[in-house]
């Protein structure tokens, strides 16, 4: 029973994934049902803030890849996923924050590849802000916690680390 019980790092990790990666997973069905079809704006908060259904098959930003980029991102976030749980397997039980910034990137990464995996018209995008013509890319729940969590744990190493001895 004692191999069952979390370490205070994994009490707040799991949770934290697992919640960010169903409410991404949700909006984006939720967006797709309700926004069709794609490109035609709902404004949310006027026209600083609107849900506009759209499908990214390139990377961040849509940065296209060429024609293998589903492929190649596939790959790509696996790997990441990979290293942010090897990361995360070696950090001390009690370093609570750096599993929660790793924790955010990795549901943000694993909601963005389900999509990949799941559809060929790439990941499900919604929320689009902006001012008037000038618009920032259309973006996702989970883009928002990889955007997070990549902050967070940017923060947290660059702080000065006690020497050990």
């Amino acid at each position: 029973m004692d191999r069952l019980r979390l370490t205070p790092k994994g009490q707040y990790f799991w949770p934290l994934l697992l919640t960010v990666f169903l409410t991404d997973c949700a909006t984006k069905a939720v967006a797709e049902r309700s926004l069709a079809p794609a490109h035609v704006p709902h404004e949310v908060l006027g026209d600083v803030v609107r849900f506009t259904l759209a499908y990214n098959t390139g990377a961040a930003m849509s940065l296209s890849l060429g024609e293998h980029s589903r492929v190649l991102l596939v790959v790509v976030s696996t790997l990441a996923l990979a290293g942010l749980g090897m990361w995360y397997r070696r950090l001390h039980p009690e370093a609570i924050s750096t599993g929660m910034a790793l924790a955010l990137i990795a549901a943000g990464a694993a909601g963005n590849l389900w999509d990949r995996l799941r559809t060929h018209r790439g990941v499900v995008d919604f929320i689009d802000v902006g001012l008037g013509d000038w618009r920032f890319y259309i973006f996702n729940v989970g883009d928002v916690a990889i955007t997070i969590g990549a902050v967070w744990l940017a923060v947290l190493l660059s702080r000065p680390q006690p020497l050990d001895g």
